[in-house]
């Protein structure tokens, strides 16, 4: 049997025993759980196991705590041990999702669709935050970039680019792959509408308002029927409403079209059908809607950014705790693309950082060693992006460093809101986020990254010698 055997074991003793678990899986940083009773679990003795750094339910399911890398082994482990079967995913999906309400479950449908994708938006925002230094002005040289005083350099930024940039041009073909999966269709299927929708012989997503002021937006004539033909690089809405549509045409045409005629039948049908309704109705509309929120947004930042950056910093860290914080990720990406860049994932970041530096300074108070040892590692994970670990196995359980760090956060994003910090990508949500901010904004967002450490730091070690708790 493996290293963690004897951990594992009190992982199923501590969760009501194996006959409890209906299924389990596992994703980033927790194992989670589809139980028959969440009150069989016992929350002492689970959080008192070694590995285990915090354990919570949510959107349906009970989630342990393990972190990065750790919960695979542990995963591997429990799967051997109780003989639960490895393809379960959609079992726990449907599992938890029975328990959900409307809200909820949309919620959840945006992070399974969003979370798969993720990976290749944060490289590519790392990318690009390499080619921002590069020609960024004032960086190297006053007054001019590095590749402007270093030209053979400047072919090796347009490369990087090009690379970084491809995520972004082509996320209509990466949502439309994890959507139509989600939604039950053939993903092949979704990877051609999203790319289908930014294909080079449409007008440029970004070319539109240009052309729209200077009457040059090419149309497709349907029988005296005027439609646009414009591409959607960068949008979000349009793909996701589309892929719902392909998913269900597919499957309704299956269910009726004879086997040997499916291959024949089934593919062009439903990609003709999504086609013709995403140029003429369904793009366009969600389009619209895109931009209605973009403006919602930008109206509210530019009006009261002080207020808009102070609630958005309180408030993300429990965002995440409830999961709605899936739902921001699409409206960063249209800012992005209708604007260049967005206002809000810099405030993620200072949030991140605040709640590592909350969980660092309950190393410096806690008394025992389990406890000094997770916070360090949660902190550092935090750091990096990562904040579960942070959250859920230290901050929260005292809850002082929690609302700690939602202080330090709701004061950093209201100072780099009011400096007009944004981030034309999104990259890693901690302290190399620098590299995804435009580079003549780095030092006010330099000061916010100070705020977020010092502040819930010093708030926390405060609050801890009018508490007890940390002994503990």
């Amino acid at each position: 049997m493996g290293a963690y055997e004897q951990s594992v074991a009190k992982i199923v003793e501590a969760i009501g025993g194996k006959e409890n678990i209906v299924a389990a899986t596992h994703c980033v940083t927790r194992l989670r759980f589809a139980l028959k009773d969440e009150g069989k679990v016992n929350k002492e003795a689970l959080e008192s196991i070694d590995i285990v750094k915090g354990s919570f339910s949510a959107n349906g399911q009970f989630q342990v705590v393990i972190g990065q890398g750790l919960v695979d082994k542990v995963y591997n482990e429990l799967v051997e041990m109780t003989g639960i079967g490895r393809a379960t995913k959609q079992e726990i999906k449907d599992a938890a999702e029975a328990k959900l309400n409307p809200l909820q479950r949309a919620i959840k449908i945006l992070a399974d669709i969003f979370i798969p994708i993720l990976p290749a938006i944060v490289t590519a925002g790392l990318l690009m935050g390499i080619n921002n230094i590069l020609t960024g002005p004032d960086i190297f040289y006053e007054g001019k970039s590095f590749v402007e005083v270093h030209k053979e350099w400047a072919d090796f930024a347009n490369m990087i680019n090009l690379i970084a940039n491809t995520a972004f041009v082509f996320l209509p073909g990466l949502i439309g792959w994890s959507a139509v999966t989600k939604f039950g269709g053939s993903p092949l299927l979704g990877i051609v509408l999203g790319l289908m929708l930014v294909h080079p012989d449409l007008l440029n997503a970004w070319g539109w308002g240009a052309a729209k002021e200077k009457g040059e937006i090419p149309i497709w004539n349907l029988f005296g029927f005027e439609v646009q033909k414009v591409g959607y690089q960068g949008q979000v809405l349009p793909v996701l409403v589309a892929a719902y549509v392909l998913a269900k045409i597919e499957q309704f045409l299956r269910k009726r079209i004879p086997d040997a005629f499916q291959l024949l039948l089934v593919a062009p049908i439903a990609l003709l059908i999504t086609g013709f309704l995403a140029f003429i109705a369904i793009g366009p509309i969600t389009f619209a809607i895109g931009n209605a929120i973009t403006h919602v947004f930008v109206s509210i930042f530019d009006n009261v950014p002080a207020i808009g950056g102070f609630l958005y910093g309180a408030l993300y860290a429990p965002l995440v705790v409830t999961g709605m914080h899936h739902t921001f990720l699409p409206v960063d990406l249209q800012l992005i693309a209708n604007t260049g860049g967005t206002f809000l994932w810099p405030i993620l970041v200072m949030s991140n950082i605040a709640q590592g530096s909350a969980a660092l300074a309950m190393m410096f108070v806690a008394k025992d060693e389990k406890l000094k040892g997770l916070s360090f590692t949660s902190a550092v994970s935090a750091y990096l992006g990562i904040t579960e670990p942070a959250m859920f196995g230290v901050n929260l359980r005292f809850r002082y460093p929690f609302i700690s760090a939602m202080t330090g956060a709701a004061i950093a994003g209201m100072f780099i809101t009011l400096n007009k910090v944004i981030a034309p990508s999104i990259g890693v949500g901690g302290l190399p986020g620098f590299l995804s901010i435009v580079p003549q904004k780095w030092v006010p967002f330099f000061i916010g990254m100070a705020i977020a450490i010092i502040v819930p730091f010093v708030l926390t070690f405060v609050f801890s010698k009018f508490r007890k708790e940390e002994s503990r």
